[in-house]
């Protein structure tokens, strides 16, 4: 007998399968509740993406996170209830706990316990797929690791044997400590190799303009470097799609030009990362003009540009010519009301010389407003573009356009 289950039957049957998770965040002195509700709903997406389902959050005011458990006692007691009563798998809390925290946390609730950082390099193993990124994340994640060692890592001597790795006296957790510090060296050194690797390539593809799409996850980019490069990259509604930096050659009204889409930043993105990922944000680093595509329908848009803005001043990138792209106009709408206007805006009364005319212009020049996945206003953004890289590629190379109008007149 066949049987044909309805969209929602097979979203609960998926579910099913799934690991369950709790989520914790603190209203605190830095932390209002509606910026926790909005990195809860980050780490949502984030528990989703990883393969988990988020069963339910539970959040605490404290002036700052309780040094043993993170939340109170009797908050932990009512989220170890509902673990048991629920069947809950994992428990995430949305910042980082220290070795003892994770410790006292994992004791209480006899289930796994991890923070945003765990979660996002646990995203980045998944998601790597060449050996280059699947480097980078593993140093992340012994640097992660290395002051966290607990119990679970008994297995290390193993690896090695055991014999002539412990020293008189020495305990278990230091045995286990420095078999990760010799990984870690290791890795690093692999890493320099990789980074010597790419640093060659990116010296052989000669001297053409460089430009780099840069911006929050999931804001678009991959759409949008298909769009551009007439090409197909890896584009889905999850975040950290893209790992490994895709370049393609780009020829726009006879200017050629290297492309190149790079891994999504995200709000506390873990430090391990941006270390790691020297070699991927070397793109960045090395790019003459970056294109910076925010999510103009996200009601944090603001945010992330300053998330992007800080990792870009952190990786010394900051002062280069940038394009603001606010993507995604066809899903916008700001509900906050204007005091003289009782209607919230929406994308059905906003036209593009709204857009052109508003403070988001105004304080980006330049900007452009498309909506990638309806492929509005691609064109003027094309010509936007031709026109940036046509300044570089003028100062590089300032006999060029000069011969090609000469051919043209």
């Amino acid at each position: 007998m066949h049987h044909i289950y309805k969209v929602a039957e097979l979203q609960k049957i998926e579910d099913d399968f799934r690991e369950k998770a709790v989520l914790v965040g603190l209203v605190t002195r830095e932390q209002n509740e509606v910026l926790l509700d909005e990195y809860l709903d980050e780490l949502a997406f984030l528990t989703e993406t990883a393969g988990a389902n988020p069963l339910k959050r539970f959040t605490q005011k404290l002036d700052r996170p309780d040094t043993k458990t993170f939340v109170g006692k009797g908050k932990l007691q009512e989220i170890v209830e509902y673990i048991k009563t629920q069947g809950v798998d994992l428990l995430i809390f949305d910042d980082e706990l220290s070795p003892s925290q994770l410790r006292n946390i994992e004791k209480e609730a006899n289930c796994k316990v991890m923070d945003r950082n765990n979660l996002i390099l646990d995203i980045f193993a998944g998601r790597a797929q060449t050996s280059s990124a699947r480097t980078q994340v593993e140093l992340a994640q012994y640097q992660y690791l290395l002051p966290r060692l607990t119990r679970m890592w008994t297995h290390l001597e193993r690896q090695k044997g055991g014999i002539g790795m412990r020293g008189p006296g020495e305990s278990q957790i230091e045995t286990d400590r420095r078999i990760i510090q010799v990984k870690i060296a290791k890795l690093k050194e692999r890493l320099r190799d990789i980074d010597k690797q790419m640093a060659t390539q990116r010296k052989n593809r000669g001297d053409l303009v460089r430009v780099a799409l840069v911006g929050y996850t999931n804001v678009g980019k991959s759409t949008i470097m298909n769009l551009i490069s007439k090409s197909t990259v890896f584009a889905e509604n999850k975040l950290f799609a893209t790992l490994d930096t895709t370049v393609r050659k780009v020829v726009l009204d006879n200017i050629p030009f290297l492309l190149s889409d790079t891994v999504g930043f995200i709000r506390k993105l873990p430090t391990q990362l941006v270390e790691s990922f020297k070699s991927t944000l070397d793109e960045v680093r090395e790019a003459d003009i970056l294109i910076h595509v925010v999510d103009i329908s996200h009601p944090s848009f603001e945010d992330h540009i300053e998330a992007v803005n800080d990792t870009l001043q952190e990786i010394k990138s900051l002062d280069k010519p940038v394009i603001m792209v606010f993507n995604k106009i066809d899903a916008f709408q700001y509900t906050q009301k204007d005091e003289d206007d009782l209607a919230p805006i929406t994308r059905e009364n906003l036209s593009l010389e709204d857009w052109r005319r508003s403070w988001m212009a105004k304080n980006n020049a330049p900007a452009i407003f498309i909506s990638a996945t309806e492929r509005s206003n691609i064109k003027e953004f094309r010509e936007l573009l031709t026109e940036e890289v046509k300044k570089v590629h003028g100062i590089r190379y300032p006999n060029y356009i000069a011969s090609n109008n000469l051919l043209e007149e």
